[in-house]
């Protein structure tokens, strides 16, 4: 049979239970993390991307694609995103007569457009 010995006095990381040191809380479900002074993140003041980390934009992806789908032709979903360039060459070939617009509109939705500073779009 094999003997087990455990240390006497356990270092502060060796916790089996799980259990708070007396006087401590744990923290609570929805908080912003401690690193941060208890303040949101300042470098992602509107989240980050669960699966990348990159800072999300201000801006949505929801209204941006219906700006698209609906004043296309006039370029405003990539003037709301940011990108003057491509709003301006909508707004003279009207949205590319309509298809360049819906195509556009569907991209964006489908989240493989970010936004003008390379930020992925929010939900």
């Amino acid at each position: 049979m094999l003997a087990v010995s455990y240390p006497q006095n356990p270092s502060p990381e060796y916790n089996p239970g799980g259990q708070q040191p007396y006087g401590q809380q744990p923290p609570q479900y929805g908080q912003p993390p401690a690193q941060y002074g208890g303040a949101p993140d300042p470098q992602a003041p509107y989240g980050r991307n669960p699966v990348t980390g990159e800072p999300l934009s201000d801006k949505q992806k929801l209204v941006a694609g219906l700006l698209q789908l609906f004043l296309g032709g006039f370029g405003v979903g990539r003037f709301y995103l940011g990108y003057t360039g491509i709003g301006i060459a909508q707004l003279l070939t009207c949205g590319g007569l309509g298809i360049w617009a819906l195509i556009d509109a569907i991209l964006i939705l489908v989240g493989k457009v970010p936004d003008a500073q390379g930020r992925p779009l929010r939900d």
